[in-house]
């Protein structure tokens, strides 16, 4: 009964807000969102004119964390219907936000970069239930949120860079949930199988509920009944079974989180939700050139699904050598699916390395590992690992000469922009 209710306080909401967003000429600009006609803002393109004016006045609205909240408080005090759609822990949400608002910033001179970003994600954001109104919203409480965090003090010039710049991305995100229409907003899944191969690792095997599409090497978000709301990323290890059946192998990085959901609390016959497939990791842009895969940790899913993708479809002549990391040679927990590789392809290369040496490994870091081992600077190269992992490698890649357009990664978490730091 009480969804219900707020499933109809919401749709009463979304109709308020549509009928404000076709007011005749006069109440708002034709292609204004309310917060921006109400500030008597133009409704212009963003650019890298509003990067340079929010820089400018950065210190009256940092720390973003306080910026944040203020938004959220705002947008839960005047909708709160809204609160439902979010997870009971807000934390991760807002350094999601906070992600956002720093890569915008320094990519409003990149249009068409921020542009394929953020349509991405709002094909991705459909699975939480996210509206083309919920962006208006949005934008009525960045206004506010903007003008509590600088006391009241900032300008109209600053504000409307601002609006300008979210606009922008909202419309993308509302493009790509358009165009994706025509597919689920997210996917039910069954639990086959889940195997602890170590205290903190599991590998589990999903069967959806209907066909998903996904390429090798692309990432999933997946959620656990557990928690409702709360989404995390994991790619799929391999390519899938012939009943369609996805492999995820989920380390536990502590207590409370949806990795600890489906390492501890998860088991054969429970569903989770999965949403659309994202990522272009993939292999299926650069079909010539030899591969070089680096990976660490569960990392190695990527891996795997890389190699038996091109196991499957690989060109006469096309190598591929596999760096894999570890800590320990026992933390090496898919063994014996790396040895099978190996024997079935004989273009592959694998060197494992430990960070202590141990087993037949070389010693110390992947990194280090591939600059021992060649010139690699004409292969396209594939980075999967923890995150602090992926940047250490990108960085030591590129300074072994591999061209940055041929170095794929998933995304990691940006490192604080220099112009909005001390």
């Amino acid at each position: 009964m009480t969804t219900d209710y707020h499933s109809l306080l919401a749709r009463q909401e979304a109709m308020r807000l549509r009928d404000r967003l076709r007011a005749p000429a006069g109440h708002a600009a034709p292609h204004a969102s309310p917060a921006t006609a109400a500030a008597g803002l133009p409704a212009l393109p963003a650019g890298p004119a509003d990067a340079e004016a929010i820089v400018r006045d950065i210190a009256r609205v940092t720390p973003f964390s306080a910026l944040i909240e203020h938004l959220y408080d705002v947008m839960f005090e005047r909708h709160p219907y809204l609160r439902q759609l979010f997870p009971a822990s807000m934390e991760f949400q807002m350094a999601h936000l906070e992600r956002a608002f720093r890569y915008l910033i320094e990519n409003l001179d990149r249009p068409d970069e921020v542009t394929a970003s953020f349509t991405r994600l709002g094909r991705d954001h459909r699975k939480l239930g996210v509206l083309p109104v919920h962006y208006e919203v949005f934008e009525e409480a960045l206004l506010e949120a903007l003008q509590r965090q600088a006391g009241g003090r900032l300008g109209d010039d600053v504000t409307g860079a601002w609006l300008r710049m979210v606009r922008f991305a909202a419309a993308a995100m509302v493009r790509g949930a358009n165009d994706a229409l025509g597919e689920p907003a997210y996917w039910s899944g069954t639990v086959t199988s889940h195997q602890r191969r170590r205290p903190d690792l599991a590998v589990l095997r999903l069967r959806p509920s209907e066909p998903y599409p996904c390429l090798p090497g692309q990432y999933v978000r997946l959620q656990s009944p557990l928690l409702p709301h709360t989404w995390r990323p994991y790619t799929p290890a391999g390519l899938p079974g012939t009943d369609g059946e996805l492999e995820f192998h989920i380390r536990r990085t502590g207590s409370g989180g949806v990795s600890d959901a489906l390492v501890t609390g998860t088991g054969v016959g429970d569903t989770l939700l999965l949403g659309p497939a994202q990522g272009t990791t993939t292999l299926g842009d650069d079909p010539v050139r030899d591969v070089l895969i680096v990976a660490g940790g569960t990392g190695w899913a990527t891996a795997r699904a890389l190699l038996e993708d091109l196991a499957a479809r690989r060109v006469p002549g096309r190598s591929a050598h596999l760096f894999l990391g570890a800590r320990t040679v026992g933390d090496l927990y898919d063994e014996p699916a790396l040895a099978r590789l190996e024997n079935r392809c004989p273009w592959l290369r694998v060197v494992r390395v430990t960070e202590d040496g141990s087993g037949p490994c070389e010693p110390g870091s992947v990194g280090a590992a591939v600059a021992r081992h060649g010139d690699f600077t004409g292969h396209v190269t594939y980075v999967s690992g923890p995150p602090a992992m992926v940047t250490a490698v990108t960085r030591h890649l590129a300074a072994l000469g591999l061209p940055a357009d041929r170095v794929r990664h998933d995304p990691v978490p940006d490192r604080p922009l220099a112009v909005l730091t001390p």
